[in-house]
């Protein structure tokens, strides 16, 4: 979800790659959560991380705990960023509400890349 948010939020200022520790399918909730804000990511797919060993990033952003204790160092990346964010994967009950949990971590991204980005109308 943070990769679809950057990418569509900043389109003309960055560009996002994603990666996952336990790379897998993209989340059905995911996908359907962010729909609902008029981004669509079905066409995306699970990545590991080692598919960007090789690459050079201004700056690697972390969105989990997990993640930032166990990703590899980018020693090209100018900078990181991180903030753990509850992973709606791990969430159960009704459909109605995992789909809760996924609108809410969407939601806390949003703002979180809005406060650490700037706003959208502020990217030039």
């Amino acid at each position: 979800m943070a990769e679809g948010l950057l990418n569509h939020l900043y389109e003309s200022g960055y560009e996002a790659y994603s990666a996952g520790t336990r790379p897998s399918i993209v989340n059905p909730f995911a996908i359907k959560a962010m729909a609902e804000i008029g981004i669509d990511i079905s066409g995306r797919r699970s990545k590991g991380i080692d598919e960007f060993k090789d690459m050079n990033f201004d700056c690697v952003v972390t969105v989990c705990d997990h993640a930032k204790e166990t990703c590899p160092f980018f020693s090209g990346a100018k900078e990181s960023r991180h903030k753990n964010f509850d992973d709606p994967s791990d969430s159960d009950g009704t459909e109605e509400n995992i789909l809760k949990c996924f609108r809410r971590v969407r939601d806390e991204i949003k703002d979180w890349l809005s406060k650490t980005f700037g706003k959208k109308d502020e990217i030039n």
